[in-house]
């Protein structure tokens, strides 16, 4: 058997905005923005150089969905995004003024930050330790 999670939901309340910091502050790649009615659109995006999983950038479409946003988590560490240079990438949220909640630090598995995404989601940058 064969499977692949291909992607995964991310709630946000606009997503012209959310396309622009994926885009423009996380340097992802737009794969798809195709309009499915006046209100919906379907909008991939994927870190640079990924041949695995995109976010789904979904926009909150009820008072249930727009109370999630951010807080997909529960507060915890919601997604992890490995990069092959952890300076360059680490500089890079500086530069865009992306908030950094813990770090950099080493670990065993490798050197890791947590940040904050536009609506306050947390994700870890790790640059993994390779053997």
């Amino acid at each position: 058997m064969k499977q692949q999670l291909v992607n995964i939901a991310l709630l946000v309340r606009d997503y012209d905005e959310a396309i622009d910091f994926y885009t423009r502050k996380l340097q992802f790649d737009l794969l798809e923005d195709t309009r499915l009615s006046a209100e919906k659109r379907w909008v991939r995006v994927r870190p640079p150089g990924g041949a695995g999983c995109a976010l789904l950038l979904a926009k909150a479409k009820n008072e249930a969905q727009e109370k999630s946003v951010g807080h997909q988590a529960g507060g915890r560490v919601f997604l992890f995004l490995h990069t092959d240079d952890f300076e360059r990438d680490y500089q890079n949220l500086l530069r865009h003024n992306i908030t950094i909640v813990r770090g950099p630090v080493q670990e065993e598995f490798g050197k890791v930050a947590v940040f904050e995404d536009l609506y306050g989601n947390l994700w870890d940058l790790i640059e993994p330790i390779t053997t």
